[in-house]
């Protein structure tokens, strides 16, 4: 035997105050918000006397639009052929060998700022492939700066200045090296 469930009706007040709420979310990508709800039936309690109607609710403040981040966007390439056939010089060299991570960050950020700054269009910023630490055991790991600086360069901070990167030709470093594309910087005024 199956159980049915006993919906409750919602009250004046439970509707009215889902109502404000659906005006004033945006339902997810792809997603719908549920359906009003429906009026109540003839069960619906009587009003009480003596009571003053509920106030209406304030309208809620106006939510602050979060600052577009740019999307990543791949080098062109034909800037890509000239740095490959040293037809093009990059504008700038960083190079992070040695470094620990937090040095190599903090370093790596004040680099692309002032490069930026510069009007510098692609930079050279080079990892170094991560070759083995003196004494240093068969699993220690390797090649942290080559993995981590892509990442800090796909984070939302660095996308005011980044517009994309890729991976260095053989004669700048190869996979021991990353071209970076910069943004130009904006005018203020």
């Amino acid at each position: 035997m199956t159980k049915r469930h006993r919906t409750r009706q919602l009250s004046s007040e439970e509707r009215r105050l889902w109502s404000h709420v659906a005006r004033h979310v945006k339902p997810m990508r792809g997603k719908a918000l549920p359906p009003e709800p429906e009026e109540e039936t003839a069960t619906a309690p009587a009003p009480r006397v003596g009571l003053a109607p509920p106030a209406p609710l304030p309208p809620l403040p106006p939510q602050p639009k979060k600052p577009q981040i740019p999307p990543l966007a791949p080098m062109e390439r034909k800037a890509l052929v000239a740095l490959r056939r040293g037809r093009k010089d990059v504008d700038g060299v960083l190079d992070l060998h040695g470094m620990r991570q937090e040095e190599a960050h903090v370093a790596l950020i004040g680099f692309l700022h002032r490069a930026q700054n510069s009007g510098h269009g692609i930079v050279l910023v080079i990892t170094g492939k991560g070759g083995a630490a003196p004494g240093a055991g068969p699993f220690e790991e390797r090649g942290v700066l080559r993995r981590m600086v892509p990442h800090w360069l796909r984070l939302a901070d660095l996308r005011s200045l980044v517009i994309g990167f890729e991976e260095a030709s053989p004669q700048h470093g190869g996979s021991g090296a990353i071209y970076v594309r910069l943004r130009r910087r904006r005018s203020a005024g």
